[in-house]
């Protein structure tokens, strides 16, 4: 059996009353990120866009992994995030070309996707079904700014799967992380929590994206995915290209878009070969 972790039913419970899909809107709307369904192969993806100058590179945010708990031991029916960091960090970027890109079965009315059983928001978050359907998604939105790099920004859980994505694909240019769970395998220990062997660890693919440059920001006050998790990752990946940046003040479910513009000003680069 698969077990939430403890420290994030609180979070789960406080965000129950809210409207999930009203909240949503009033991220996207005034940052004039439209709202549509993207289908890509096994499931339908909500997705919010901006593409203002198609000659400009791409960013592409990725929600985390929602509300998938009602309880450590009881997985929610719809995993649709109460309130979607991934998409407040999007609307706080004055970037041209902005996709935000909601996990399988968030979002999305059940009835579209026959796959969204619990299993995909569970044990099967991150396996290789829901990772190409995400990256289906993505090259649906590279196509719009031909010829672009992409640029990859995950939350929680969507940093492991942007880190799946870039391992399959040659036009991204720059991963960013916010709190990602980039070694699932270690998490799930840290929690006591079951392993997931139908998913994929974004840690064993750390050595297909070592060329890309990436920053991967973590809370000091993170008890439910450390700041040891991203510098794992970085020591995986060689340090040329990755570095792992602790933020003060912040916990997992902390507000992070409010401190996004800043981040966003540390630009992920390489350092020279020696």
């Amino acid at each position: 059996m698969v077990l939430a972790p403890v420290s994030l039913l609180g979070a789960l419970s406080a965000c129950a009353a809210l409207d999930p899909d009203a909240h949503a809107n009033a991220l996207a709307e005034p940052a004039h990120l439209r709202r549509q369904l993207v289908d890509a192969g096994p499931f339908v993806l909500t997705a919010f866009s901006r593409i203002s100058q198609p000659r400009k590179p791409l960013r592409v945010y990725i929600e985390g992994d929602g509300a998938a708990w009602l309880s450590r031991t009881e997985p929610a029916l719809d995993p649709t995030p109460h309130q979607a960091m991934g998409l407040a960090l999007a609307a706080k970027d004055p970037a041209p070309n902005v996709v935000y890109l909601a996990r399988p079965c968030q979002f999305t009315p059940m009835a579209m996707n026959a796959r969204c059983t619990v299993a995909y928001w569970t044990g099967k978050r991150f396996a290789a079904d829901v990772i190409e359907s995400m990256n289906t998604a993505v090259s649906r939105f590279a196509a719009l700014t031909p010829g672009q790099p992409v640029e990859l920004v995950g939350y929680s859980g969507g940093g492991a799967v942007a880190v799946l994505i870039a391992a399959r694909r040659t036009d991204v240019d720059s991963i960013r992380t916010v709190a990602g769970n980039l070694d699932d395998e270690f998490v799930n220990r840290l929690h006591d929590v079951s392993p997931m062997p139908e998913s994929e660890d974004a840690i064993d693919f750390a050595h297909r994206v070592a060329s890309i440059a990436q920053v991967h920001f973590s809370g000091a006050k993170d008890d439910v995915v450390p700041p040891s998790v991203a510098e794992r990752f970085v020591d995986a990946t060689g340090t040329r290209c990755a570095q792992a940046l602790t933020v003060p003040g912040l916990a997992h479910d902390s507000d992070w878009s409010q401190r996004w513009p800043a981040l966003l000003n540390i630009v992920p680069t390489c350092r020279p070969m020696d």
